[in-house]
């Protein structure tokens, strides 16, 4: 006799069997992916963002309450790599399968959900910035498991000014420097100027042998969309901008603007590269 949870355990199996290939399946099992995540990761309709989210699982160790976490709240679409088109994203995920190896649009997200700070309605930079050192542990789990803490107001000081950048990071697997620079409203264009003076200085005085050119990343409080899309595609620039949101979006909502914002951004990398096609 079958019993119910039987019944639903033979239907995950025959689902899984119809939704992986062998040769997926075996990798999943090379990779050490249990089959708690293999049922997680079965329900995902898009075979890339299956993809996409077995590669991380792998790379950053994701327990199954992890995955299903990052699932929830649309990860892969809030990265670049969900930007650009299927044959790039193929390349792309090919690469990190193979090589072990993180690319930045597959780290830097357009939106980020800072909602553990726990912020009052009306905060500054300051009140930002001091939430998330209280908050860091959620914060970096939110930007993902291989960053690394560094500094605060780190100064740096150019042609006896000083500068201040708001926090310093390490990324592992991307062996990058990543400055992070907190703003309220809109993304303004003479933030990227300040950002590249940072990266240049970075770049010059604090990089190691070993390490990447340094990344940036401007947070900032209010989305404008065309300007998020188009620096976050640009993979010739090292800064990266981001909406973040202190308290959790409506899912419906949040779900179609960024399928918006992956449309816009789409239709932007095709044209560029008909462009660049043309000269």
């Amino acid at each position: 006799m079958v019993t119910v949870g039987g019944d639903r355990k033979l239907l995950h199996c025959i689902r899984a069997a119809y939704i992986f290939s062998e040769e997926e399946i075996v990798y999943a099992t090379r990779i050490q992916l249990t089959w708690t995540h293999l049922r997680s990761l079965m329900f995902i309709e898009d075979k890339l963002a299956r993809s996409f989210y077995m590669e991380m699982c792998h790379i950053e160790h994701w327990d199954t309450r992890t995955l299903d976490q990052k699932i929830d709240g649309q990860l892969y679409e809030r990265t670049a790599i969900s930007r650009k088109p299927e044959n790039v994203i193929k390349k792309e995920l090919a690469y990190v399968k193979d090589t072990n190896q993180l690319l930045p649009d597959l780290v830097f997200r357009s939106s980020y959900f800072l909602d553990m700070l726990g912020l009052p309605d009306y905060f500054s930079e300051k009140d930002l910035e001091s939430a998330i050192i209280t908050q860091m542990q959620q914060f970096i789990n939110e930007l993902g498991s291989d960053f690394a803490f560094l500094s605060r107001q780190k100064r740096i000081t150019v042609d006896a000014v000083d500068y201040y950048i708001d926090l310093l990071f390490f990324h592992r697997g991307l062996r990058r420097l990543v400055a992070i620079d907190l703003k309220l409203g809109k993304f303004k264009p003479e933030y990227e100027g300040q950002m590249l003076l940072y990266l240049r200085y970075l770049n010059k005085n604090e990089r190691k042998e070993y390490e990447e050119s340094p990344i940036g990343l401007i947070l900032c409080s209010e989305g404008n969309t065309e300007h998020i899309e188009y620096l976050m595609l640009d993979e010739e620039s090292p800064i990266k901008v981001a909406q973040y949101y202190t308290q959790l979006p409506d899912k419906n909502l949040l779900s179609e603007k960024l399928q918006r914002a992956i449309a816009i951004a789409k239709a932007h990398y095709t044209e560029r590269e008909l462009d660049r096609k043309d000269k």
